[in-house]
């Protein structure tokens, strides 16, 4: 039979304490420097991701209402309706270059 040792169980039991103590400091210490840079950034008046995002869907709703009112003003004038903003063409024109230039396929090459 094998006996207990009372001084290893004690430094055992120590041990399993002190690993619990470590990680609630670690705990703490996260918890602290959220709370820190949560206040640092509201200092700054940064806006967050989601914010970020909404305000954006805003802005692009708003820019497309506005095409279709000048659409329907220019209908009503007599003019010609203009086409797509050129700088939206220009957004869908650089990926392909870019992809070209690299060597690449694009999708829609493949399947053509």
């Amino acid at each position: 039979m094998q006996s207990r040792n009372k001084i290893l169980d004690d430094i055992s039991q120590m041990m399993t304490n002190a690993m619990g103590v470590a990680q609630g400091a670690k705990d703490e210490a996260g918890t602290a420097m959220k709370s820190w840079m949560d206040r640092w950034m509201a200092e700054r008046n940064f806006v967050t991701r989601e914010e970020f995002d909404a305000v954006r869907a805003m802005a692009q709703k708003a820019r497309e209402e506005n095409e279709a009112l000048k659409a329907r003003l220019d209908a009503m004038e007599g003019k010609p309706a203009k086409t797509a903003p050129k700088r939206a063409a220009a957004k869908k024109a650089a990926p392909k270059s870019a992809t070209k230039a690299s060597g690449g396929t694009s999708t829609r090459a493949k399947k053509s």
